[in-house]
């Protein structure tokens, strides 16, 4: 019996499967999906057996067999193993990373150097004995100084000790000890009646086991409250009355009680777009549904509603949003309505927490999952339904390999399981939107809020006009007297600004000196909590300088603003305000998110001030006032979808506002306000902007009237990433078609991150057959020939910014 099996080695020579022999004793454990331990080159790795065959081309001379099989149940479906193939041609990736994506990073190995005694301890240099007084092997870390690594070299060459590698799992099962009482109730009156009347102590815990057969008790509750102590359980267990066993425990991710919640009255549009979705689900066909709703206007009771459909049918649900401050709030929905069956999975928990969920889902204990976007590969087998919630964010994207996009992994599942996928949005992509008018997705629309309130009032005050009256403040007028009217009314109020940190930059208003960042061509950011600048690409710290590092000048000064200045800047404006901030910086803690975001639903705060990760999902019912500090920030930046982008997140920040009874308002900062992506994002309607961008897209040969590819290619020799971006240029041109537009290369907008210097190509096209051919032999140059060179390359097929 021969196993197929991809290992874990990302390069380009072992990107195929290799042939294992089965041992006898592994052939009826053996499955497609299952981990195994196996032979490669002079060490063991870690492998997936993609499939289990009778037939090799190999000499069973040079055949090697599988070391160790890792999982009695596999952990990858027969679906999996075909999804995995899917996205090694859609993202053009190594196959075992594409199966290492869809695993929590738990099961991913770890592999451990360690040394081993061969001889006897006393036989090895004295140096080196020292190591091995307890145990025959140890980590080879231990034996990291230049002295001792000179005695192992002499040791190995010897075969005293050999260095061997040891493959282990990153996450472990949690378990608890408990005490289980005997099974056999007449075992127990026998032992009662063996017993000797002196052992009052034992008999009393026998009668009160025999009213208990069968049972597990804590070891702590036994002494506390039956007063059975731990040395009358351990005789106990010496005369089998009992024994102690390892029960295997989950850890809870969530951190509070949960009311449950009931289906709330449909609207004629919820109700309208719910039928359209059962019917596919009835009828098992695979459809993908637009579900372009205004905000507020109760995309997520259709989705529970739908949810609910999926679960009468006995099928399971996967829910994506898209920022982990999201997923808190929406989970608690999901739980109140479906309780224990939810699962929830995002960066936010640890591995043993994630590793937890996973299993839970693998052994159908669970039906729902709601979660970032890894949670699209949760490990159901029979899904009724997928939904992605805001699909328009660019979280959705992977930006590392494999680059998938959520929405094209749910799309396949949905093919794969005849199910429907439903996209949610106020404020769809440019592609989905345009999908949908051509009847490639099912356009839902929800053209009401739920319940029936007007949307907020929306002001754009022109910061120009404030600089030209005397105002030089973060507040304009209009702005600072609508906090003032909230803060007197005890109404709540969102302050926004996508952009964290104290000052943008830092100045010398002699020289003209910007503060860079010593590995990135990006200037620094400065931080008044830890007084340091720091680096947002690469996360280098500095000390705040006295002096301009070129001319020693003492007027350095602070320019830009970012959340910590703002936050300050409330303080001295409205002393009496109480704010809560929510950014990267005040969200590093496990559960940070929602505990700041309950200490808000709870009152504790009258202003919650943050970056995007504020701007959605938030339904909170005494926030009456929005405030987006600064509308330009994402407006100019060298990126097709700039305009796009400001106009998604103003209109669902000021989606925040006004969601329940209390009438609400937005006030929205901007020194452009007659861009028509702000002109538009005031009138809250999508078509005319959706128009608008349109004939942008169209005339400029941009998506979704165009396809475009990013190639990237980067160096520490700046010389060197100039040449190898116009090699791909060169061999792009004259491999593709005359329909395809190549531009580049040209320098990346950030020339430079973590010292390394980064060109790009951007191909354009409509059609182009040879495409993904031509893409793989680049590929395949790069990883044979270009990477030795300390040439790095990134092929991204979707871009979400260029």
């Amino acid at each position: 019996m021969i196993a197929q099996v991809i290992v874990d080695v990302a390069a380009y020579p072992v990107d195929r499967p290799f042939d294992y022999e089965v041992p006898k004793q592994m052939e009826s454990l053996i499955e497609p999906g299952s981990r195994v331990k196996v032979p490669f080159g002079h060490r063991d790795v870690l492998g997936f057996v993609i499939s289990v065959t009778e037939e090799t081309e190999i000499a069973s001379n040079k055949m090697k067999s599988i070391s160790t099989l890792l999982d009695l149940e596999p952990v990858l479906t027969e679906e999996m193993l075909e999804m995995a193939k899917w996205m090694t041609k859609q993202t053009l990736c190594y196959e075992i990373d594409a199966l290492q994506a869809m695993l929590p990073s738990a099961l991913r190995a770890k592999y451990e150097k360690q040394v081993e005694c061969l001889v006897e301890v006393s036989m090895l240099s004295s140096s080196l004995q020292a190591h091995f007084t307890k145990k025959m092997r140890v980590p080879y870390k231990l034996f990291e100084t230049e002295a001792l690594l000179l005695e192992l070299k002499k040791a190995v060459k010897s075969k005293q000790v050999q260095i061997v590698t040891v493959v282990k799992q990153q996450g472990r099962i949690k378990s608890i000890r408990k005490f289980e009482v005997h099974a056999d109730l007449t075992f127990l009156q026998q032992k009662h009646e063996e017993l000797s009347n002196r052992a009052r102590k034992q008999k009393q815990a026998i009668e009160w086991c025999m009213e208990h057969v069968g049972e597990r008790f804590l070891p702590q509750y036994l002494a506390d409250e039956i007063f059975i102590s731990a040395s009358v359980q351990k005789a106990l267990v010496e005369l089998g009355v009992g024994k102690f066993v390892e029960e295997e425990l989950y850890r809870d991710p969530f951190t509070q009680e949960i009311t449950p919640s009931y289906a709330l009255q449909l609207t004629d549009e919820q109700q309208v777009a719910l039928d359209a979705i059962t019917e596919k689900m009835n009828e098992q066909q695979p459809e993908t549904f637009l579900l372009h709703g205004i905000t507020g206007s109760g995309k997520t009771e259709v989705y529970l509603r739908a949810i609910q459909h999926a679960l009468d049918q006995g099928k399971e649900a996967v829910v994506l949003v898209p920022e982990i401050s999201l997923t808190p709030m929406m989970t608690e929905r999901f739980r109140a309505r479906f309780g224990e069956l939810v699962a929830v999975m995002h960066s936010g928990l640890s591995q043993g927490e994630k590793y937890d969920e996973w299993r839970k889902m693998q052994r159908g204990e669970v039906k729902v999952v709601v979660g970032a976007r890894s949670a699209i590969f949760a490990p159901f087998t029979n899904i009724g339904l997928l939904i992605l919630d805001e699909e328009h964010e660019t979280t959705y994207k992977q930006e590392d390999t494999p680059r998938y996009h959520a929405r094209d992994v749910a799309i396949w599942r949905g093919m794969h399981y005849q199910c429907p996928v439903i996209l949610g949005s106020a404020t769809p992509a440019l592609e989905s939107f345009a999908r949908a008018q051509k009847g490639v997705y099912h356009l839902l629309t929800l053209k009401q809020r739920a319940k029936t309130q007007a949307l907020p009032t929306v002001q754009v005050v022109d910061m120009r006009e404030e600089l030209h009256t005397g105002n030089r403040s973060m507040f304009s007028r209009a702005l600072a007297d609508a906090i003032r009217e909230r803060l007197e009314k005890k109404e709540q109020i969102v302050l926004f600004l996508n952009r964290r940190g104290f000052s943008s930059f830092v100045l010398c208003r002699d020289c003209g000196t910007v503060v860079q960042c010593d590995n990135c061509d990006i200037s620094m950011t400065y931080h008044r909590s830890s007084e340091k600048l720091k680096c947002h690409y690469c996360g280098d710290e500095k000390p705040v300088p006295n002096e301009c590092p070129e001319c020693q000048s003492e007027h350095i000064r602070f320019f830009g603003t970012g959340t910590q200045k703002i936050e300050s800047e409330i303080y001295k404006v409205f002393p009496e305000a109480r704010v809560i901030r929510m950014d990267v910086d005040t969200t590093r803690q496990k559960g940070a998110h929602e505990r700041l975001l309950n200490d808000f639903g709870e009152g504790k705060a009258d202003i919650l001030l943050g970056t995007q990760m504020i701007a959605k999902g938030l339904d909170f019912p005494r926030i009456t006032l929005v405030g987006v500090m600064s509308a330009d920030t994402s407006l100019r930046l060298p990126d097709f979808r700039a305009a796009e982008k400001t106009y998604q997140l103003l209109t669902q920040v000021s989606g925040r506002a006004g969601r329940h009874e209390l009438q609400g308002e937005v006030i929205i900062q901007s020194y452009e306000p007659e861009h028509y992506a702000i002109e538009l994002a005031k009138e809250q309607i999508f078509a005319p902007f959706y128009e608008q961008e349109m004939r942008i897209r169209r005339r400029f040969s941009y998506p979704p009237y165009y396809y475009v590819v990013l190639i990237q290619v980067s160096h520490e020799d700046v010389m060197l990433a100039a040449e190898y971006a116009s090699l791909v240029h060169e061999y792009i041109g004259q491999h593709l078609s005359n329909q395809v537009q190549i531009i580049g290369p040209t320098a990346a907008s950030i020339s430079r991150i973590q010292n390394r210097y980064r060109y790009q190509c951007l191909i354009k096209y409509k059609r182009e057959p040879q495409l993904h051919d031509v893409l793989k032999q680049l590929i395949k140059i790069y990883r044979t020939d270009w990477m030795k060179k300390g040439v790095l390359m990134t092929v991204d097929l979707d871009p979400t910014s260029i």
